[in-house]
């Protein structure tokens, strides 16, 4: 029997000629903007895209004149190739369904893996639909097995803890005791969530999940609070967002949780790397945890959750 793992992610542009790429196909996805009327929701994309990709390709060239998405989940895939065969694809950029599952025509199963904590429209429908359509646009008949969201997942929180606890290991005690720890979640519209999107609900679940473990390890920061990132436009949105949390925050030191994501990308890499750290540019203490990235132990998780 045959079968392949296919990891699932937004994706992100490999060089600055396709941020343009990645910003019209994302907004383009109904998903995403919203827009029944394709035609409608393509115009709105293409406006939205030209007003947006100047700024979006200068805060690509200020993290390396791409996202590290791509190159970070093909070392994760080679990993995961020593057990089991694997690949990948992403929703915005190449590789793209269409063309990764053409590989896979004559295999008996294919397991997806969307590389998404939690379960929202936005990230694991997105992607997920987006397999199914192109199955069946090649006409293949291969049978599906989709793995949950994990964020709930004791061995997945302990790889989150090690990451905090790797960050402030030549912290002291006492400098541990006056830092607060900020979990900051990718922020999503209020109507996505009142039309009955679990984001919210996962994220909250995941944030209190996090708390217990690190109470139980004996880890104590100042205080845990979690925020939001990444708003855009004039609509009502999840808070309260990093923004507004990071200049009350005392004695000046943080440290920063991306918890939406597992691979790195412009948002934990410019947004919160390097925007946030501007805002933050008066702390005593500011840093950035990783993603939980290619590390072998995300591989091993991964493998893990498929039996």
């Amino acid at each position: 029997m045959k079968k392949v793992i296919l990891l699932l992610n937004m994706g992100g542009p490999n060089n600055l000629n396709e941020v343009e790429i990645f910003l019209k196909n994302m907004f383009n996805d109904p998903c995403i903007l919203g827009i029944k009327n394709s035609i409608l929701r393509k115009f709105m994309a293409n406006l939205i895209s030209c007003f947006r990709v100047n700024s979006a390709i200068k805060n690509y060239k200020a993290i390396g004149g791409k996202s590290p998405i791509v190159d970070i989940t093909k070392s994760l895939v080679d990993k995961i190739s020593k057990q089991f065969e694997c690949d990948f694809i992403m929703r915005y950029t190449p590789p793209f369904a269409f063309d990764v599952l053409q590989k896979y025509k004559d295999y008996n199963e294919i397991i997806l893996i969307p590389l998404y904590p939690h379960h929202s429209i936005t990230t694991t429908v997105s992607s997920i639909e987006d397999i199914k359509f192109n199955l069946q646009k090649l006409g293949f008949k291969n049978r599906l097995k989709i793995v949950d969201v994990f964020y709930d997942n004791l061995y997945y929180n302990k790889i989150i803890l090690n990451l905090i606890k790797e960050k402030v290991v030549n912290l002291t005690q006492d400098e541990i005791l006056q830092t607060t720890l900020i979990f900051s979640a990718h922020s999503l519209p209020k109507k996505i969530v009142k039309n009955g999107d679990l984001y919210e609900k996962h994220i909250v679940e995941h944030f209190e999940i996090l708390k217990d473990l690190l109470q139980k390890d004996g880890l104590n920061f100042k205080d845990i609070k979690l925020a939001y990132q990444s708003r855009l436009g004039p609509i009502e949105w999840l808070g309260p967002n990093l923004s507004d949390i990071l200049p009350n925050i005392k004695p000046k030191r943080a440290l920063i949780f991306p918890l939406s994501f597992c691979i790195d990308n412009s948002e934990t890499d410019f947004e919160l790397n390097i925007e946030y750290r501007h805002l933050a540019s008066d702390f005593l203490y500011y840093e950035v945890c990783k993603c939980p990235n290619d590390l072998d132990e995300f591989a091993k998780f991964l493998i893990l959750i498929l039996h």
